[in-house]
């Protein structure tokens, strides 16, 4: 079964995501800050990383570079999510290492899309 790692600090989006998720087969592990997401991706072999960016602690920003200069974990896909619509935010994400970017509220059925492709 596929694992997905859920990355986000508020209660309602990761539900949300959660919820939906679980209906469509895929197991997940959940962390609330991005130290947290770095220790779940070190410890928990996710397939595939859905990381918020406005994260506590340690932003995603931050773990997405650190787990993209870790060689146990950067083959990790990591989709950058984040409620900021611009394409600056989209090139910072990007060039903090993520695989790929979607905005928030999140499109379900795009997000699925780019969740296949990372994992085919």
């Amino acid at each position: 079964m596929t694992k997905i790692l859920i990355v986000e600090d508020n209660e309602l989006n990761r539900d949300m995501l959660s919820r939906r998720l679980l209906r469509k087969g895929f197991e997940l592990e959940v962390a609330v800050d991005g130290q947290d997401g770095l220790n779940a991706m070190r410890n928990k072999n996710p397939d595939l990383v859905l990381m918020d960016m406005g994260l506590p602690i340690k932003d995603g920003w931050t773990a997405t570079r650190e787990a993209k200069d870790d060689p146990e974990i950067s083959h990790i896909p990591i989709i950058a999510l984040t409620a900021h619509a611009l394409d600056a935010d989209k090139e910072k994400a990007l060039a903090a290492g993520a695989d790929d970017f979607d905005t928030k509220p999140v499109n379900f059925p795009g997000l699925l899309e780019k969740i296949s492709r990372f994992l085919a």
